[in-house]
């Protein structure tokens, strides 16, 4: 996907030992479908060479306000004039401090101050020490700098060049091009607050072996990352699955469907809108052995009773808040055969607005599908696609089918 297709992003490189992720965020950019403008400080330059930068964004990098090879010899106002958003990335401590005291002897913090700030967002990926980063001076610098309208992007936690541990480190190039695409996304659930379920659950047999099934929880997990980029607050509960969380979103581990069933109780009277993207476990032991079951031999196969688990979907459906109206909930439908006449059916028996449909066999652990979509008014399909851009689609459908905010 070229999610970026149409942006011109200026790269800006302040100095700071993490200029070495800023060669990958570079190409990751234009893998994205962007043109990428590479701007230098003297001090940047030390860390990597503009020779690298040139190579992977093939174009000239710019590093001096007095470059002759712009026609007016005006640089500062050429280059923030033709970009999208100027990210600067890293983004050091002493830039920080550069931009809150408006200065303007370099072309970087000129080119930021020249920006037509009404037009060209300016976004931040600070990079420094852990103490550094902690100091009053850098939070009151970038406390700052966010109120005369960056976006700082904040900071990972981890292993620091200098041997320490702790939090500054610059957020990795997948990190920020994921920041940039959430940033240039449409917003049509500002302000709305979302609960989703992903994954399968985990019904313990006994302590080493249970049932599951082939959910990857990849669907639920594209939901939740499409819908923060389109503004939400969102809360992601998530069964045993192996998938990083999407920035800015909030997520909530749990193994079986009765810890599922109590953590959503639990956050959904905040929600407005609740995806059940999750494949619930229908069953669970009756009982759980305390220690694992052992064959002696003898070739007698141990005897499970089973008891239904708690239908999650349902009970929220049914809720005060559902039925009133103030909680809009989806839910999905995992079929092998026959998908619309079951996907109807099981949306009138949720009492669900909306239900969405796929063949399960056809689509996990898969990065792309086809989606069916049962409403009051009938059915539409979402043609096959990656999960990513299906997840964007159905959020644009959630997003028309909720009341305006009062």
């Amino acid at each position: 996907m070229k999610e970026l297709a149409g942006k011109h992003i200026v790269l800006g490189l302040s100095g700071g030992v993490a200029c070495y992720k800023s060669a990958e965020l570079c190409r990751l950019f234009i893998k994205a479908g962007a043109t990428v403008q590479v701007v230098m400080t003297e001090a940047a330059t030390q860390f990597i060479t503009p020779v690298t930068m040139q190579a992977l964004s093939n174009r000239p990098v710019y590093g001096s306000q007095w470059d002759a090879r712009e026609a007016n010899n005006m640089p500062h106002i050429n280059l923030s004039r033709e970009a999208d958003a100027i990210l600067i990335a890293p983004c050091s401590a002493d830039f920080i401090a550069r931009l809150v005291q408006g200065r303007a002897d370099e072309l970087l913090s000129l080119l930021c101050l020249a920006r037509p700030i009404e037009r060209v967002p300016l976004l931040l990926a600070p990079a420094m020490n852990r103490e550094m980063w902690a100091h009053p001076a850098t939070q009151r610098n970038l406390a700052q700098v966010a109120q005369d309208g960056a976006l700082v992007l904040g900071v990972g936690h981890g292993d620091q060049a200098c041997g320490e541990t702790g939090e500054g480190r610059m957020l990795e190039p997948a990190e920020l091009l994921e920041e940039v695409i959430a940033f240039f996304s449409p917003k049509c659930l500002t302000g709305r607050k979302v609960l989703i379920t992903a994954g399968p659950t985990f019904e313990a047999i006994d302590p080493v072996r249970g049932i599951t099934n082939h959910s990857s929880g990849k669907m639920g997990f594209a939901i939740a990352r499409a819908a923060r980029e389109a503004g939400a607050e969102v809360t992601l509960v998530a069964g045993p699955v192996h998938l990083p969380t999407p920035r800015g979103v909030r997520r909530i581990d749990v193994q079986s469907a009765q810890q599922m069933l109590e953590t959503v109780q639990a956050h959904v009277e905040l929600a407005e809108v609740f995806v059940a993207t999750a494949a619930v476990a229908d069953w669970r032991p009756a009982q759980s052995a305390e220690e694992k079951i052992k064959k002696d031999g003898s070739g007698a196969v141990p005897t499970l009773a089973f008891v239904e688990n708690p239908d999650i979907l349902a009970t929220v459906a049914q809720s005060v808040r559902a039925q009133a109206g103030a909680l809009f909930c989806v839910g999905f439908a995992a079929e092998s055969h026959d998908l619309l006449q079951h996907a109807t059916a099981k949306r009138l028996r949720k009492q669900v607005p909306l239900l969405v449909g796929n063949i399960g066999p056809a689509t996990f652990g898969r990065d792309d599908n086809a989606l069916l979509l049962v409403d009051a008014n009938g059915h539409r399909e979402l043609p096959h696609a990656s999960k990513r851009v299906l997840a964007q689609q159905l959020v644009a459908e959630i997003a028309q089918r909720l009341p305006v905010h009062s």
